[in-house]
């Protein structure tokens, strides 16, 4: 019987996607038995003041990957949008799975809809992507700082600490979780963040038995959007904890990005989306040339602000 280990973050959210890994790996292999390591991460740690201010990137995977790098842990499951664009030297993504959906959704017990809201509601996330497209459409409401896992921040809004909370649709589909009221916040009025809704499992570069044992889970278009979408927040020197947003979808033998950059306050929105033939190099160009473009239209200055402002790892 061959045993590997799989490192994970502790949320309910976290051990439903590595269990969903080792069920599928126990379906496909007889002679395979997975565990679970536990890990928390500075993400996990850190609840009481926004991401952005507790800076850097990795902060929902740097210790993940330190168990992988000292042999701790065989594989890493990871929601892509937490994954840095550069992974530490001796690590790879060995596979990234079939996406679910990728939006966000509005979540609330009171409320409808989002235009739907009165002037001066409180909608929590900790996103400051989500912040500045919600203030970008709606300049009237009071965003406010909501960190936790899925579940805590749907039993705070039931508990009317705030109007309406926004999360990503992927995590309350795969918990099962709902409320009164779910509205889809789609493209192209609103763009995910990068990676958001795709699970990727990462290995160390060394271990190509584990690369062939993972190879079946991997899902070719998906990996093909996130190329283009890692590769423009890659050339922007973005993180998940900033108010940048890509989303890829395949179009007609084509791939089509849509990339976003934007001040926290949603008054400046900078948007494009280009096309180009459905290849990994094609997908890589185009990601960053769509980065170069933001950047030649004021979003260094967007980012360099933010940065300015925000402490290092």
């Amino acid at each position: 019987m061959r045993k590997i280990t799989i490192a994970t973050r502790g949320s309910m959210l976290a051990l439903w996607q590595a269990n969903h890994i080792k069920a599928l790996l126990a379906a496909r292999y007889e002679d395979l038995e997975a565990e679970l390591l536990t890990i928390r991460t500075k993400g996990d740690k850190v609840l009481d003041v926004p991401l952005a201010s507790v800076g850097g990137k990795g902060l929902f995977v740097k210790e993940i990957e330190e168990a992988l790098l000292d042999g701790r842990a065989d594989l890493a499951v990871h929601s892509m949008k937490d994954v840095p664009m550069v992974l530490p030297d001796g690590l790879m993504l060995g596979a990234v799975l079939k996406r679910e959906v990728s939006h966000d959704v509005f979540v609330s017990e009171k409320y409808p809809t989002l235009e739907s809201l009165p002037p001066g509601a409180v909608v929590g996330t900790s996103s400051l992507r989500r912040q500045a497209q919600l203030l970008s459409y709606r300049t009237d409401l009071t965003v406010s700082m909501l960190r936790g896992n899925v579940e805590t921040r749907v039993r705070k809004m039931r508990e009317g600490m705030y109007d309406a909370v926004i999360l990503a649709a992927a995590g309350m589909k795969r918990l099962g979780i709902s409320a009164a009221h779910m509205q889809p916040l789609t493209p192209p009025l609103f763009l995910p963040a990068v990676g958001q809704g795709a699970l990727g499992i990462e290995i160390r570069t060394d271990r190509q038995d584990l690369k062939d044992i993972i190879s079946f889970l991997n899902h070719a278009e998906t990996m093909l959007c996130l190329t283009a979408e890692r590769s423009f927040l890659r050339r922007l020197d973005g993180g998940c904890q900033v108010p940048i947003a890509a989303h890829a979808v395949m179009r007609e033998g084509h791939m089509e990005l849509t990339g976003l950059v934007a001040d926290v306050a949603g008054k400046t929105v900078l948007r494009e989306t280009r096309r180009c033939q459905a290849s990994p190099e094609q997908a890589e160009i185009m990601g960053t040339g769509l980065a170069d473009h933001l950047l030649a239209q004021g979003a260094g200055a967007i980012l360099s602000e933010l940065y300015g402002k925000r402490s290092p790892l």
